[in-house]
C-alpha cells in the first residue's frame, strides 16, 4: 500500500501530469471562490436582516448596540466561510475527480501496466454523478459530526474518520468501474472495505494538507488504480487482450 502511494505520489508530479494537475487545481480553486462567495454573501444578509428584524423588535434606542454586534456576526461570517472551505474540500476535490478520473487512470495505467489492456473511459454521465453523491454525503456527514468539535476535538478525529471512509469509497470504485459495472465495483469495494479504508487513511491525510489537497484528485485516483489493480490480481484475460490488440495494430 506505501509503494502504492509512493508511485502514486511521484508520478503526480511527472510532466505527462502537470497539464491535468493545473487544471485540477483552477478547477477546484474556481469551485471554492464559488462556494466561498455564496456563503459569505448568504451569511451577510441574514446579519443584515436580522438587526432590522431586532431593532424592530428592541426600538431605535439599540441600534447602535445591534450594529456592532452585526458587525461582528459579519466577521465571525468571513472566519467562518474561510474554515467551511478548509473542512469542505474533500467534498469538492470529490466533484473535480469525478471530472479527471479518466485523463489520470489513463496515464497511471499506460506507465505502469503498459501489459495490460486499459480500462474504458467512464462517461460524465456516470462519473460526475458518484462525484456529485460523494461531495453532498459529505456535506451531510461533516454536518453531522459538526457538534463534536467541540468534545475534546472529537469532532476532528470523526471529520478525519468520515474523510477517510468517503474518499477511499469514492476513488476506489471510480478506478474498478473503468474495468467492471457499477455494481460489481460496488461489491468489490464491500469485500476489501478495510483495505479500501486504510487506503482512504492515506488520501485523508493528503487532503488535510493545505494547499497541497488541491493535488487530491489526482493522487487519490493514481493511488486507487494502484489499488484496484493489486486487489484484482493477475488478471490473464486483459493482458491476453492488449497483446492481441497490439499484434493488431502492428
Amino acid at each position: 500500500m506505501l509503494d502504492a502511494a509512493v508511485k502514486a505520489l511521484s508520478q503526480i508530479l511527472s510532466p505527462p501530469m502537470r497539464t491535468i494537475l493545473w487544471r485540477s487545481i483552477g478547477l477546484a480553486l474556481v469551485l471554492v471562490t464559488v462556494l466561498a462567495v455564496g456563503l459569505q454573501r448568504l451569511l451577510s444578509w441574514l446579519a443584515e436582516n436580522g438587526e432590522t428584524w431586532a431593532e424592530a423588535m428592541l426600538g431605535p434606542g439599540f441600534h447602535a448596540t445591534l450594529n456592532v454586534l452585526a458587525w461582528i456576526i459579519s466577521i465571525a461570517a468571513g472566519l467562518g466561510v474561510v474554515l467551511g472551505g478548509i473542512f469542505l474540500m474533500p467534498a469538492i476535490t470529490s466533484l473535480v475527480a469525478s471530472v479527471f478520473v479518466d485523463d489520470v487512470a489513463d496515464h497511471v495505467e499506460r506507465e505502469h501496466y503498459p501489459a495490460e489492456l486499459p480500462g474504458t473511459a467512464l462517461p460524465l454521465g456516470v462519473a460526475i454523478p458518484e462525484g456529485a453523491k460523494t461531495a453532498l454525503l459529505t456535506i451531510l456527514v461533516y454536518l453531522i459530526a459538526l457538534p463534536f468539535v467541540f468534545v475534546a476535538g472529537a469532532g476532528f478525529i470523526a471529520f478525519f474518520i468520515a474523510t477517510a471512509w468517503l474518499l477511499g469509497r469514492e476513488y476506489f470504485e471510480l478506478a474498478a468501474m473503468r474495468f467492471r459495472s457499477p455494481a460489481e465495483a460496488k461489491a468489490m469495494r464491500k469485500e476489501n472495505a478495510a483495505i479500501v479504508f486504510t487506503a482512504g487513511l492515506i488520501i485523508a491525510a493528503f487532503v488535510s494538507i493545505p494547499i497541497v489537497n488541491l493535488a487530491t484528485p489526482l493522487f487519490g485516483m493514481a493511488f486507487m488504480v494502484h489499488m484496484h489493480k493489486r486487489l484484482s490480481g493477475p488478471r490473464p484475460e486483459l493482458i491476453e487482450q492488449a497483446r492481441r490488440r497490439e499484434v493488431s495494430a502492428r
